[in-house]
């Protein structure tokens, strides 16, 4: 009988020290159902909420359903709103109706604009159609131009194509003019000029004068020889003249020597003279 009531007070022991355990778990499961149900999850049982949190649920539920008006969506219930939020809605509504209609973005209904606003959105849809065939743009629908501003438009475009053709872009030389085409053809002998000067990719010597020739040919010497200065593999030894090829051999023959003289850098003693190899001997010599 002992053993019994000994075996029992354990199992009251064991369970009194395993409450708190069971509460603290039994809390937890409860906080994350009232979290589910204020964010509208599918996990929600309001049947395990109490009468506080079943409120703060219902106050959760109308601020994401009034939200979800205010964005357009489909779950926006509109018998849920209030009256001042339903009227705070239509103003919003109608405000971004109005919005999208001027700015020409979707979705725009004409039909929910008063007259004046309607007004005002059929001068700016001329205005943004105007600008439209002005730029070239897809959009433009030239049979809603007067006929001033279809001269204003084929102005500007004849204006614009010949901007691109003396820039080198894609452009319809057939629209250009006389003045236009002789203005092009120097803006691109110019270029092609510049170009060949600078060592650029697109440059045709056949299309030099002989002056272009002549600079575009100092360039390059230029150019060339400062590449063989930098030790650049561009550089062509063969374009060199011969006080520049002696130049250079004379200014790669002391840097040589005093690589060699310092022990640092590349030294190659094959290239020294009798002279230098004897003071390079001496000063090693000296230095022990």
């Amino acid at each position: 009988m002992k053993i019994n009531l000994s075996k029992c007070r354990w199992v009251q022991v064991a369970c009194l020290s395993l409450w708190p355990v069971l509460l603290c778990a039994q809390s937890s499961d409860l906080a994350q159902n009232l979290a589910e149900c204020k964010s509208g999850w599918e996990g929600c049982d309001r049947s395990r909420l109490s009468e506080s949190e079943s409120t703060d649920v219902a106050r959760f539920e109308h601020r994401r359903n009034v939200a979800n008006c205010r964005n357009g969506y489909d779950s926006c219930d509109h018998s849920k709103l209030t009256e001042p939020e339903a009227i705070a809605l239509a103003v919003a509504d109608h405000r971004q109706n109005v919005s999208n209609c001027k700015n020409g973005t979707s979705p725009c209904d004409p039909s929910r604009l008063t007259q004046s606003e309607a007004r005002e959105w059929s001068i700016t849809q001329q205005r943004r159609n105007l600008t439209d065939c002005q730029d070239g743009y897809d959009a433009c629908d030239r049979s809603k131009l007067t006929p001033p501003q279809l001269r204003d438009v084929d102005i500007a475009l004849r204006q614009r194509n010949f901007t691109d053709c003396t820039n080198g872009w894609t452009c319809d030389r057939s629209m250009l003019t006389r003045w236009q085409i002789a203005k092009v053809n120097a803006a691109e002998h110019q270029g092609n000029a510049q170009n060949c000067k600078d060592g650029w990719g697109n440059c045709d010597h056949s299309r030099l004068s002989v002056s272009e020739a002549r600079e575009t040919a100092i360039a390059e010497r230029q150019r060339n020889l400062s590449a063989c200065k930098d030790g650049q593999e561009t550089c062509d030894y063969s374009q060199l003249t011969p006080p520049e090829a002696k130049m250079l051999a004379d200014t790669e023959h002391k840097r040589n020597y005093t690589a060699c003289l310092r022990g640092r850098g590349y030294c190659d003693l094959s290239r020294l003279t009798a002279e230098e190899t004897r003071s390079i001997q001496a000063n090693g010599s000296s230095s022990q």
